[in-house]
């Protein structure tokens, strides 16, 4: 017979956990919270420090009572997840089971059997400060919610308005959404005239140049395009720059959101219920934190697949910074659990998320690339200006060769080879136009 009762929250790991135990420990789920503040009262006695009043949530009464009669007589160990909310349901737990304070509580960042068997060898007792910052958060949630759904009801007059509520981050969200719409609406845009060049060089290639600045009328723009119409036009000068591009670090949860809807077109619900999966069939760590911080065995494992895969000379441990003050630094960054297992998952869109944890994780523990930067300065001999055309050349591939972060700016230079140049060579133009724009 079983010893040991380990509880956790998702019935999804707790098999696979049992299996890393043995026959000593029997392993069961709370599903999550057991425990909440009452639906139809505040269930917050504002009038005496804020004292909650919980109960067991009704749904969960069966379960409460299942691991009450399990528990007799055997060593209860807590392992909800490492986070504020897990924190608070070991808690409640405790104070459901009637447990003693002594109650051993483990936490793990990633379900492998050297992570479960190092947790069960380092117990300690429940934070009580993350329990109180959890049950801080409830009460505020109730607090505003309770006051501001009401009003919301009677104000909104359309589909089922129970179904709406207000609560403390979405209600201030909501006000600073409307702001920022306001001021949009009465913003006055103002359009400008920017000039784009495409010239043929040797063998057909094109080069694309621009014009330093833009027109603010439509006039100066086509007086500009029509002085070019005669033109001469040649390489002024040439100038290249070595220069050097870093890695993003691992990702966090938000980093995570972002790029997965940037590279994939997953939404945040999306993201998070597939990096759950992944988590609990043991693939990825914990993928709610906001560190970018990897174990010192992680980097080690890293290290290990660059140097088999890509060579020594593409690998470069590094630490990351948390930038954030507030930033859990114990945790670590999203990552997966085992460098060598370059794809896994039970659908499409697990493996697309897998891999791209893979490769951001990877090539965060990879050399810079190396790049050269070359500017050419393009004279007119009708005008005083230039346009300018720049590019970029990759002389070591470093982190480039697995992954480049995303981005949002619309209006990035470009950033295209360039054609072999010279200065005094002469260019053919092929089009130019100047492309009305107007300010957001």
């Amino acid at each position: 017979m079983s010893k040991n009762l380990v509880i956790v929250e998702s019935p999804a790991k707790a098999k696979t956990i049992e299996g890393y135990l043995g026959s000593d420990f029997i392993v069961k789920s709370s599903f999550g919270h057991i425990r909440d503040l009452p639906e139809k009262e505040l269930g917050v006695d504002v009038e005496n420090q804020f004292n909650p009043s919980y109960q067991i949530s009704s749904d969960k009464v069966k379960v409460v009572n299942e691991l009450k009669n399990l528990a007799k007589g055997k060593e209860v160990w807590l392992a909800t997840d490492d986070d504020r909310e897990g924190e608070a349901i070991s808690w409640h737990l405790k104070e459901a089971l009637n447990l003693g304070n002594d109650t051993k509580r483990i936490v793990f960042r990633e379900i492998t059997k050297n992570a479960i068997n190092k947790a069960i060898e380092s117990p300690r007792q429940i934070d009580i400060d993350l329990v109180n910052a959890q049950q801080a958060r409830r009460i505020l949630d109730r607090l505003v919610g309770f006051q501001l759904s009401p009003v919301l009801w009677k104000r909104i007059k359309a589909g089922d308005r129970k179904n709406l509520s207000a609560g403390r981050v979405q209600s201030v969200t909501v006000r600073i959404v409307v702001e920022r719409e306001r001021e949009i609406e009465s913003f006055q845009s103002k359009s400008s005239f920017k000039v784009v060049a495409q010239f043929l060089v040797e063998k057909n290639k094109v080069l694309t140049a621009e014009l330093g600045k833009n027109f603010e009328t439509e006039s100066e723009a086509q007086k500009f395009l029509q002085d070019c119409v005669p033109a001469i036009y040649k390489i002024n000068g040439l100038e290249v720059k070595p220069t050097t591009k870093s890695p993003a670090p691992p990702f966090t949860t938000s980093t995570l959101q972002q790029e997965a809807s940037r590279k994939l077109g997953f939404s945040v619900l999306q993201t998070m219920t597939l990096a759950q999966k992944l988590y609990e069939s043991g693939k990825i760590s914990y993928m709610r934190t906001d560190s970018t911080n990897l174990s010192q065995e992680a980097i080690d494992n890293a290290k290990n697949k660059i140097i088999g895969t890509y060579g020594e000379k593409f690998s470069k441990p590094r630490v990351f910074k948390t930038k954030d003050k507030s930033a859990q630094e114990a945790h670590e960054a999203i990552r997966p659990t085992d460098f060598a297992v370059t794809e896994t998952g039970n659908d499409r869109n697990e493996r697309r998320l897998y891999d791209l944890i893979w490769k951001r994780a990877i090539a965060s523990q990879m050399a810079e690339a190396v790049i050269e930067r070359t500017i050419a300065k393009i004279g007119i001999s009708t005008r005083p200006e230039e346009l300018t055309a720049t590019g970029e050349v990759i002389k070591f591939e470093g982190f480039l060769k697995v992954y480049l972060e995303s981005t949002d700016d619309e209006d990035e230079e470009n950033k295209d080879m360039l054609p072999p140049l010279t200065v005094g060579q002469e260019l053919v133009l092929k089009q130019m136009k100047a492309t009305e724009r107007f300010s957001r």
